[in-house]
């Protein structure tokens, strides 16, 4: 995981020596700001490595190596996983920095509502988040990865809209910790849980133990129904039910801990 460091803009510095200046929508998005968050992510070279670079990387070495078509799908598409859920990770956590600096508290004397701050994170994490699934699933075209249309569709589609699982957990460590640990924490923690959910190493390779601990874990169902259309392995139910527990949990802490943090202003 990377360092992010907010850069200010011309806007934001205005809206926070004068408040009054800047006439923000009621709505609960602000392209503006949403706008320079993405694009500060994307100026950022250690996020692009280890949410775009690194997952290609694996998916050339355990994934092209494959005998057939399909187990080369088999790795793209959980590789897509990890590769979203890390962005979409990074995003949040993306808090912790500017806590840290003091960009939350000069954006908290600008008419940005908290509603939409939280709205604009949660997009951005999802913009960026959409980027490691689209280059895995073109890499994974372009090196032989075969399966149904369907499966190409629903595959990329759950991977991307999965990871806002992992931006609910972002926010929530990202106001939980200092920023010169958020990150480190959870560079490990993303490891460990695309392990134990099944997107390094398959299943059915664990013991009966682990499969069943594995299937508590918040990798797990996102996996499970990224890949369902090509493999019909699994239970759809239990992978649905474990992406709305874990989003629940994340977001309730997420909401819960940032209520805390404004609180101190």
């Amino acid at each position: 995981m990377s360092t992010l460091t907010p850069t200010t803009s011309a806007t934001a510095a205005t809206a926070a020596a004068d408040p009054a200046a800047v006439d923000v929508p009621r709505s609960p998005l602000n392209t503006t700001y949403l706008r320079l968050d993405v694009r500060r992510v994307l100026r950022n070279r250690r996020t692009l490595v280890s949410t775009i670079v690194m997952p290609v990387v694996f998916y050339v070495i355990f994934g092209v190596g494959q005998e057939d078509a399909a187990s080369r799908a088999y790795v793209m598409i959980s590789l897509g996983v990890y590769g979203a859920m890390v962005a979409a990770t990074s995003v949040g956590a993306s808090v912790a920095v500017e806590r840290a600096s003091g960009w939350s508290r000069q954006l908290r004397l600008t008419p940005l509502r908290p509603a939409t701050y939280v709205v604009t994170k949660v997009l951005a994490a999802a913009t960026i988040a959409l980027l490691p699934v689209a280059v895995e699933f073109v890499v994974g075209a372009v090196s032989g990865a075969r399966m149904p249309a369907r499966a190409w569709v629903v595959g990329g589609v759950v991977a991307w809209l999965g990871s806002l699982v992992f931006a609910a957990l972002g926010l929530a460590v990202g106001y939980l910790l200092p920023s010169e640990n958020a990150m480190q924490i959870l560079g490990a923690a993303m490891s460990v849980l695309a392990m134990l959910g099944g997107l390094f190493v398959p299943l059915f390779l664990f013991p009966h133990l682990m499969q069943r601990i594995a299937q508590f874990t918040p990798a797990y169902g996102v996996g499970v129904l990224a890949r369902y259309p090509l493999t019909h392995d699994g239970s759809v139910l239990g992978g649905v039910v474990n992406v709305v527990a874990w989003a629940a949990v994340f977001s309730v802490g997420a909401a819960l801990l940032f209520r805390r943090d404004t609180a101190r202003v």
